[in-house]
């Protein structure tokens, strides 16, 4: 028997529980059944990575950017790459620091790009600058 683990839809915020062995076979959202964990990093906003920081059983790896950000915008095909390469073990998001300024200031977000890999709902590591995607990758994987 396998262990269920706790996703955060990214569309509605409602707390699914999946089987383990089941995290890798595209499932849905019990309410809205939207995707659970597409290939992709998802944006979000302050109360659906609240919601995803108490609740998700993954690691959340936090991408801080902005729309004006040229470093920002360089390293997105790459953390969209990683998000391909580290799923479904760990959860890619975006915040868009413009939109969500108070969330990013109350995790002291400074510069942009910033990720932060967030494990039991708690930082465990911030790397600030643009990386190509093997260095996300590395980077994350060497943080778990």
């Amino acid at each position: 028997m396998s262990d269920d683990l706790h996703v955060v839809c990214p569309a509605c915020a409602a707390t699914n529980r999946v089987p383990a062995d089941r995290m890798g076979q595209g499932p849905v959202c019990g309410r809205c059944k939207g995707e659970l964990l597409p290939a992709h990093p998802v944006e979000v906003n302050t109360a659906t990575f609240q919601k995803m920081l108490s609740s998700e059983s993954l690691p959340l790896l936090v991408d801080f950017w902005a729309s004006w950000c040229g470093p920002c915008k360089m390293m997105a095909p790459a953390f969209a790459e990683a998000a391909g390469q580290l799923g479904p073990a760990v959860r890619l998001v975006k915040v868009n620091t413009e939109q969500e300024q108070s969330l990013a200031s109350s995790l002291g977000i400074s510069s942009i790009p910033t990720m932060v890999m967030f494990r039991g709902g708690r930082e465990i590591a911030r790397a600030s600058g643009a990386m190509p995607a093997q260095g996300i990758v590395q980077w994350a994987r060497s943080q778990l």
